[in-house]
């Protein structure tokens, strides 16, 4: 006989190509930031056709679809976000985008066809489920907070009587071996923060530097000053990157500019070290520039905190994950990811995990694939049918009685 993972990825692969079918489609119609019409229709088309009570967002396009179960109990939530990038696509895919300038190129096309095969594999298997399972469909993820926004709008609340109690999400990765899950507690995911340098200087005939205050040297002193700093005061076991990826000054060869800017960002993996790590990158700018009796204007934008994983639901990835795709396939994770996720926003508020799916093409080295945010990467569709059984299976595990 057969175990209940082995039937349900069964399932799932069954249904493998209508959930290939809708990957392809969304892929084709990427949408970037928090308005996203056209792949909520799809979302919400999809789900029309279950049992699953679905609202839409209103100052987003988000999609929450709620599917009850037989009998009452708690309330698990299943994440998958839906946005794209400002990337074009360059794979010369038969499925390419068509949309200029805009590309799944982080894989959330995958995620969306993933949670709604799930949904479907939930839905023929209600008489098992004790509770109810939220479906979070999100915008927004790549730099937008549409999680935040979600939650503000009551996500969390979407069953009044049984609010989520626990939540689950899932990220390919192209990078990562193909259909191997892995997940870590504690740190997943860094938190993020963006920053902006002015240097203001005074402006003058590049042949004369004695005359001016020339801001551009003293650019260039804070971005080797910013490196040392990390390297000098940030503890390698809680550690940080400190990246400085725009410099601009001046506008030709005989001016010296009136002022220069950088801007970059700051990844930590704990609220102290972010904290410290912003007034350190504020205070070497600052310091640097009196030097040469110069002045500096600091901006910091906070962004996503740190993606916490509660060790309990790590366990039962592990568990869930061993059992459904092979003990060889279900791993912790060797360390953090220094990228950023805004499920980190529903991690504050519920126990959950986030955990990642290899998905590098076939016939590829996971060390030298293109990797997410490119605009030459490819996800291996083979991973679609797990990832849809995993989530799936989470949500079972979660609510059976």
């Amino acid at each position: 006989m057969r175990s209940p993972a082995a039937d349900l990825l069964a399932a799932a692969r069954a249904d493998a190509d209508r959930t290939v079918e809708l990957r392809r489609r969304l892929h084709r119609t990427p949408e970037i930031g928090l308005q996203l019409p056209r792949t909520q229709a799809t979302v919400v088309e999809e789900l029309a056709a279950l049992p699953v009570e679905v609202t839409t967002g209103a100052s987003t396009t988000s999609v929450v679809g709620v599917l009850r179960g037989a009998r009452p109990g708690p309330t698990y939530l299943l994440r998958a976000d839906m946005d794209a990038l400002p990337v074009q696509e360059d794979t010369g895919l038969p499925f390419a985008s068509e949309v200029p300038g805009a590309m799944h190129a982080c894989g959330h096309d995958l995620h969306t066809a993933m949670l709604l095969g799930a949904t479907r594999l939930l839905a023929e298997r209600r008489d098992g489920i004790a509770g109810q399972v939220v479906l979070m469909l999100q915008p927004g993820e790549e730099g937008f907070h549409g999680a935040r926004y979600m939650l503000d709008e009551g996500l969390l609340a979407a069953v009044p009587e049984a609010p989520v109690a626990g939540a689950f999400a899932l990220h390919v990765f192209a990078n990562q071996p193909s259909g191997v899950v892995s997940v870590r507690p504690g740190p997943m995911m860094a938190a993020a923060d963006h920053w902006e340098v002015t240097v203001r200087g005074r402006g003058g005939h590049a042949s004369m530097p004695h005359a001016a205050a020339d801001p551009v040297p003293v650019a260039a002193e804070i971005v080797l000053a910013l490196q040392s700093m990390v390297t000098r005061r940030v503890p390698v076991f809680d550690p940080a990157v400190v990246t400085v990826a725009n410099l601009v000054a001046g506008s030709t060869d005989n001016v010296i500019p009136d002022t220069a800017y950088l801007q970059g960002t700051i990844r930590t993996l704990s609220p102290e070290r972010r904290a410290d790590v912003v007034a350190s990158v504020r205070r070497v700018a600052t310091h640097v520039a009196a030097a040469h009796d110069m002045e500096v204007e600091f901006v910091h934008a906070e962004g996503y905190p740190v993606t916490v994983n509660a060790p309990s639901v790590v366990a039962r990835v592990l568990g869930v994950a061993g059992e459904l795709l092979g003990r060889e396939r279900s791993v912790v994770a060797a360390e953090p990811l220094m990228g950023a996720e805004d499920f980190a926003y529903v991690l504050q508020r519920v126990p959950g995990a986030m955990t990642f799916l290899g998905a590098c093409p076939p016939g590829a080295d996971p060390a030298t694939a293109a990797g997410n945010h490119s605009n030459l990467v490819v996800f291996d569709e083979d991973v679609l049918p797990a990832g849809a059984a995993l989530y799936a299976a989470m949500a079972l595990d979660a609510l059976a009685r």
